[in-house]
């Protein structure tokens, strides 16, 4: 069987840095993919602070999210290449590159979401066709725009008789309901490690709290996390995403006065790790009750804190990692977005209406050829 040889590249809510993949979607071990290659390119701190930046309207923002995209597409374009020399092959063997891009606004409500990229740059040096823009489309049809990730969750973890939920907790946290029949079901739950980044780099001047261990020396504060719980976000019925726009350092702050909380720093990031868990899990019991098993991806999977209250939560349910899968975690969005090119290419649809709420299925992306 001939390969299909892909490229996924993707930057998340995390400002952590660039993820690169190559995979092939049709191996020889009868997977649903594999991983030939991958890279890791950490953010430039000028780059990330400017990203940060832009999350809010400053001046001159036009001209700087230009620059900063230019930034991001070489960026993208070089990790593509370490990938390439990961998996010991040469550009001209991959079909495409599905390039996300930085999501610097994210107002489905409003009709529009705004991934930064420069794709154009990205397909001249790194010289192969790429696929981006991504989330406009299923916005258009009606749609959050997000998340797009359970398509291909569906494609890579389901399995018969086993009802499963995959957890992807990057920057912000989503679900993808995999049951053993009928339709898969998913959507954000809220932040995921979004606030306790941002608290740590305040008290700390770390971009984020390693292993959790910051917030395992604090205790939860009660009266603050059911405040936080309080936000209309989490009773929300689903289709819903969301992003900075709501969770930052502002919405916390607020909440936190309202909520009379003068505690200790490392009390208060022991209480946004239990607000990641507590909202993952009720997604969890609210919607997929059933659901035997939990694999989690994303950077919030190397959070043993993290981890630890989520097993707490959804006991006696197992929770895994997908790297029990094969699948390591921090892989797993930029192989949906080289499953999501190899799916443009081929006219198929890319998103789930059930998931996103769009009129219907949508071939997904914008294509700029090699």
């Amino acid at each position: 069987m001939a390969r299909e040889l892909f490229a996924g590249v993707m930057s998340g809510t995390s400002l952590d840095g660039v993820d690169a993949v190559i995979a092939d979607f049709a191996p020889a071990n009868g997977r649903p993919c594999q991983t030939l290659g991958a890279a890791h390119i950490g953010f430039p701190t000028m780059l990330r602070d400017e990203l940060l930046a832009l999350q809010q309207p400053g001046n001159n923002e036009l001209a700087r999210s230009c620059v900063a995209a230019n930034m991001l597409a070489e960026l993208y374009a070089d990790a593509v290449a370490r990938a390439l020399v990961a998996a010991r092959l040469s550009r001209k063997d991959v079909t495409a590159a599905g390039v996300h891009g930085q999501t610097l606004r994210h107002r489905p409500d409003r009709g529009f979401t705004i991934q930064l990229n420069n794709p154009a740059r990205v397909a001249e040096k790194a010289g192969m066709m790429v696929v981006a823009d991504f989330r406009s489309r299923d916005v258009a049809a009606g749609g959050q725009g997000a998340p797009l990730v359970p398509a291909f969750h569906a494609a890579l973890f389901a399995e018969a008789g086993r009802h499963r939920v995959v957890v992807n907790i990057g920057g912000i946290a989503n679900i993808t309901d995999l049951p053993n029949d009928g339709a898969v079901r998913g959507f954000d739950t809220g932040p995921g490690n979004v606030l306790s980044d941002l608290w740590c780099a305040r008290n700390r001047g770390a971009t984020f709290d390693a292993q959790g261990a910051w917030a395992a020396s604090g205790k939860v504060v009660p009266a603050l996390l059911e405040r936080l719980l309080a936000d209309p976000f989490f009773s929300a019925s689903p289709p819903k995403s969301t992003h900075r726009d709501t969770f930052n350092l502002q919405w916390l702050e607020e909440r936190s006065r309202a909520a009379g909380s003068g505690e200790a720093a490392e009390d208060v990031q022991a209480t946004l790790v239990a607000l990641t868990a507590r909202t993952i899990a009720d997604a969890v019991r609210g919607y997929a009750p059933d659901a035997g098993e939990i694999l989690v991806c994303g950077g919030g999977a190397n959070n043993a804190t993290l981890m630890r209250g989520l097993a707490s939560e959804l006991a006696p349910r197992e929770v895994m990692t997908t790297a029990d899968e094969g699948v390591a975690v921090e892989q797993v969005e930029a192989l949906a977005f080289a499953w999501l090119a190899r799916e443009a290419l081929a006219g198929r649809p890319g998103n789930l209406p059930a998931v996103t709420g769009a009129k219907g299925p949508r071939i997904l992306g914008a294509i700029y050829p090699r």
